[in-house]
């Protein structure tokens, strides 16, 4: 059992940080599932051993994220199939963690829940989630929205985003110009993507703060502004044709204009 770091807060009653990496045989039945490794975010040892037993049986190696800081490690430095998140009311934190999450993989996402509330399901969705599971629910069941889950992300094709020479791939968190690598860092990445999902219209820095750093924007503080410079110098400065560009007293946009 290994234990690792960690970086994003879960929900407020969890105490704590502990990575726990399932290190035991694994046993292949003839009825497996297509995945390999699945990151399990919660805070309750009797419902993380049950999942650990259920999903190595199944040939599926499981890491365990428990308490407050809980996933971002992990999600960076491995490439999961799949992430559960086990949030049992999907409040504020409960969202939370699932913008942070997705903001650090495009793994499927699969929220286990206790609270079965439209409105909540839907802000989470909207925030990355891919599906829910409302309890109580059987093992079967759980199983059975990880298979499918996991076909339709091997049926997508890789997320490719472009504007001019510019290339984004969402899966491989690789981004070219011309061709070449531009050697961003994962927050340069993230906010690249941002304003790539976004190109032609203008993002503030409020916005970008929320999106990107999941904070409140805090004017007294030029973050933004050097996170910007930054990322211009390397997807702009060795390059003619200018891609970011600051509105006056608006924000950002990233848009390929026309040379006058």
């Amino acid at each position: 059992m290994r234990l690792l770091d960690s970086q994003l807060s879960l929900e407020p009653e969890s105490s704590g940080s502990l990575i726990e990496v399932s290190t035991g045989p694994v046993k292949r039945p003839a009825e497996d599932i297509d995945v390999t490794r699945i990151l399990l975010v919660d805070h309750r040892s009797s419902f993380c051993d049950s999942m650990n037993e259920a999903l190595q049986q199944r040939g599926v190696m499981i890491d365990i994220a428990r308490g407050t800081n809980a996933a971002a490690t992990p999600a960076l430095a491995r490439d999961y199939s799949l992430v559960l998140l086990n949030s049992m009311q999907l409040g504020s934190a409960g969202l939370s963690a699932v913008r942070s999450i997705r903001r650090k993989t495009n793994a499927p996402l699969l929220v286990l829940t206790e609270r079965d509330s439209v409105a909540l399901r839907l802000a989470g969705l909207e925030l990355g989630a891919s599906d829910y599971l409302v309890k109580p629910f059987t093992m079967p069941q759980l199983l059975a929205r990880i298979r499918a889950l996991a076909r339709n992300c091997v049926a997508r094709p890789q997320p490719i985003l472009w504007l001019g020479d510019l290339e984004i791939n969402e899966r491989d968190a690789t981004c070219r110009r011309d061709g070449k690598d531009l050697g961003l860092t994962r927050m340069e990445f993230v906010l690249l993507l941002a304003l790539l999902r976004n190109q032609g219209r203008v993002m503030s820095r409020e916005t970008l703060a929320r999106e990107v750093w999941g904070t409140e924007f805090d004017p007294a503080t030029n973050a933004i502004n050097v996170a910007i410079l930054r990322l211009r110098n390397k997807v702009d400065a060795p390059f003619d044709v200018k891609l970011l560009h600051t509105v006056r007293g608006e924000g950002y946009v990233l848009e390929l204009r026309s040379r006058s």
